[in-house]
């Protein structure tokens, strides 16, 4: 299993999630970030923060818990959807998942997803 973070910019968020429900993917989290970075937003999209004395930009954070064998097409999804060629489309990290417990029922693994 592998959990799929995508941080994309928050006026793609939609279609994104658009895109990820047309191969199947109908479970995630999705929240609202403030992205901070180098050139992450045009000018008129960033507000300056005194708390955190940088620049900041509305971004959405996907998180995907999948099988491994789904991993690719998540990603490559999210790519698609998110992209618009501009600096600040975001990142995308794939990282390993150990154990899933569904709270409920108490199924694990690939059973939990």
């Amino acid at each position: 299993m592998n959990e799929v973070k995508a941080f994309i910019r928050h006026d793609k968020a939609e279609s994104v999630i658009d895109a990820l429900a047309e191969i199947g993917v109908m479970k995630l989290s999705a929240s609202n970030v403030k992205g901070i970075g180098r050139s992450i937003a045009p000018e008129s999209e960033s507000r300056y923060s005194v708390n955190l004395t940088q620049k900041y930009s509305k971004v959405t954070k996907l998180e995907i818990v999948c099988r491994s064998s789904d991993t690719e097409q998540i990603v490559d999804a999210l790519r698609k959807g998110a992209y618009s060629g501009q600096q600040g489309d975001g990142m995308i990290y794939v990282v390993p998942v150990e154990t899933a417990l569904k709270i409920r029922t108490g199924a694990t693994g690939k059973d939990a997803l």
